[in-house]
């Protein structure tokens, strides 16, 4: 998996050149919550929902220059939900990214304000891309029919068994509908029709479902050397999870099932696609 890892660094690049243009944007004061912001969104990560829709972009005209606005609006809004999530009201998590969480290094009061700012400021990276449909996209992933949905759905389901059904709904809006707006925006910001965009909507989905499971199944067996978080957290939290309902051979098979329909929703392109068919394979492969 060199190729993958080596094209999503060069995604992160990118996507990290960019955001380095957005918040020179914004001025240097309070220069405190700036630092704030700068070490949760310049931590080490994988830029995953970035490389999507830069992906996504290349695929459909062959460039991923137009999704750059989109690609630093997601990591931004990605990064403020980790922020939030690590929360004592939340997860109460201490590491994050292999290194402290926010707030811990900077308090609760400002954490939290850094992670509203990178969601308010998010809208603003995507406003530059001059496509109203991103920020509509972005909005509903991000909101109640999204990732905060989703969190809420998370936090009721703790200390009870859920059904898998409810649990494929937790997840298609807490990780699922912002994976699923990456790969979108980058389609519909490089000019996608109608057809390849649904195309790549069912390949969004799909990764979206098969990365869930995977980091489910890392907080089983993972280190958290390799992950830079917690490990076993979930199930001290009694939270539910797919090996938690189904155990780790049947979730292990749903990840690869989703990889196979993720990798069938591709069928309609060529070998400008075959990264991204590379991508879902590396998404349950993946150590952390």
């Amino acid at each position: 998996m060199k190729k993958v890892a080596l094209y999503l660094q060069d995604k992160a690049r990118r996507t990290e050149q960019a955001m380095e243009q957005c918040i020179a944007e914004w001025g240097t004061e309070p220069a405190r919550l700036i630092e704030a912001i700068r070490y949760s969104l310049f931590a080490p990560a994988k830029r995953l929902r970035p490389a999507l829709a830069l992906g996504a972009a290349e695929i459909v005209c062959g460039d991923d220059t137009p999704a750059l606005p989109a690609a630093c609006a997601l990591e931004m809004i990605h990064t403020y939900s980790l922020i939030h999530d690590d929360l004592p009201a939340m997860d109460n998590d201490d590491l994050r990214r292999g290194r402290p969480t926010s707030h811990k290094v900077f308090g609760e009061a400002t954490a939290m304000l850094a992670g509203d700012t990178l969601l308010t400021m998010a809208f603003d990276a995507a406003a530059q891309s001059g496509d109203i449909r991103i920020i509509r996209e972005l909005a509903q992933a991000a909101g109640v029919g999204g990732m905060a949905g989703g969190q809420f759905y998370d936090i009721e389901a703790e200390k009870r068994m859920v059904t898998l059904e409810e649990l494929r709904r937790i997840h298609a809006f807490k990780t699922g509908a912002l994976i699923r707006a990456s790969v979108r925006c980058g389609a519909m910001l490089a000019g996608a029709d109608a057809v390849a965009l649904e195309a790549l909507t069912r390949y969004g989905e799909q990764v979206g479902l098969a990365f869930q499971i995977a980091d489910d199944i890392l907080n089983v067996t993972g280190t958290q050397e390799a992950t830079g978080k917690p490990v076993g957290s979930d199930a001290s939290r009694e939270k539910s999870t797919y090996p938690g309902l189904l155990g780790l051979e049947r979730a292990r098979e749903l990840a690869e099932e989703a990889v196979a329909a993720a990798t069938t929703a591709l069928e309609r392109f060529g070998e400008e696609a075959d990264m991204f068919r590379l991508l879902a394979r590396f998404i349950v492969e993946r150590d952390r």
